[in-house]
């Protein structure tokens, strides 16, 4: 079955890759009349600073279609390719200044339309002004490294991924890059976590919910955390156990136990401290570290594998939630 998988893979890999390549350009496109190379050699004069502002004054407010291509697909495949996602551009961003990003990664079998709809960030964006970026995964997976599916089997190089997004939107100058916050749900969330681990220093927060830590991860410093949990999550189980992919039998951890080890790893005290209790969530923190930096755990009795809502189980808006966490939670280093 593995063998299988993987031979399906290889063969989408080199159909994505050859898809990615632009055809060539016609005659009459590559001879350009004299208007036109006089045009051309006035942008080619550019400056990287004019590219920016020009960049900037053409995000209009609303959600806007994006392409980056990735130098390759993986170690098998070495072609680049094109990689999409959404951006959200609030009506109350200020024109040529920077704003904080929030990156929001959708759950497995999912895209980044799906996690738009999903969370209502578009909505606390446009009330607070801060961009979101909505990226879509390999064949609706990411890579979380013990987690999860095609992405992971395919080895795609997703934190790749949102380095180049991040440093697009920063060069571009409209993200501010003290300001740059991760959110996932179920295999984003993991994603989430993956990329926090191989980047230290580089957002300075992440806001996590129903997902898994299935990374390897070292001292952290500068880096706050908001994970939302179900008691009744039978995906990613709350209190540990089932496996972590279909051909990973490595058994997901207790939430409590991912939140021991992101504080153990930020030099925080246990979180003991009670800072909200309304409807079925329940939520404890660290408190503040040496750089303001906090581990916060939301556990939701009886919430199951979603978004936590106002209308549902948990009794909260989580994506209200997660801003305010986030906006009180800039990098300092």
């Amino acid at each position: 079955m593995r063998t299988i998988v993987r031979a399906a893979l290889a063969v989408t890999a080199m159909v994505l890759a050859a898809s990615a390549h632009p055809p060539p350009a016609t005659a009459a496109q590559a001879a350009p009349t004299p208007a036109n190379a006089a045009q051309q050699a006035t942008s080619a004069t550019a400056t990287p600073a004019n590219a920016a502002q020009s960049a900037t004054s053409a995000l209009t407010p609303g959600t806007h279609a994006r392409t980056l291509t990735m130098p390759q697909f993986n170690w098998l495949v070495k072609d680049p390719w094109n990689r999409s996602y959404l951006l959200h551009v609030p009506a109350k961003r200020k024109a040529g200044a920077r704003a904080p990003l929030v990156i929001a990664l959708h759950g497995g079998l999912n895209d980044g339309k799906y996690i738009e709809n999903q969370s209502g960030l578009d909505q606390v964006s446009d009330a607070n002004g801060f961009l979101v970026a909505y990226p879509d995964g390999f064949m609706g997976t990411w890579n979380g490294g013990g987690c999860c599916s095609f992405a992971r089997v395919a080895d795609i190089d997703d934190v790749s991924f949102i380095d180049k997004l991040i440093s697009t939107l920063v060069n571009e100058g409209v993200a501010d890059p003290k300001r740059i916050y991760l959110t996932g749900f179920s295999n984003g969330g993991g994603l989430a976590y993956k990329y926090a681990c191989d980047r230290p220093g580089k957002v300075a927060a992440l806001g996590v919910v129903s997902g898994a830590l299935a990374t390897p991860c070292g001292k952290q410093t500068d880096l706050s955390i908001l994970a939302f949990h179900g008691t009744a999550d039978f995906s990613v189980p709350y209190f540990g156990g089932g496996n972590m992919d279909y051909d990973v039998k490595v058994p997901f951890l207790p939430v409590n136990t991912v939140a021991d080890i992101w504080r153990r790893l930020l030099d925080l005290p246990a979180l003991t401290l009670n800072i909200l209790f309304k409807g079925a969530t329940g939520c404890m923190s660290t408190g503040r570290g040496h750089y303001g930096d906090e581990v916060e755990l939301c556990t939701i009795i009886g919430g199951g594998h979603e978004w936590p809502q106002l209308k549902g189980t948990a009794g909260v808006d989580g994506s209200k939630m997660l801003w305010a966490f986030f906006s009180t939670h800039p990098r300092i280093t």
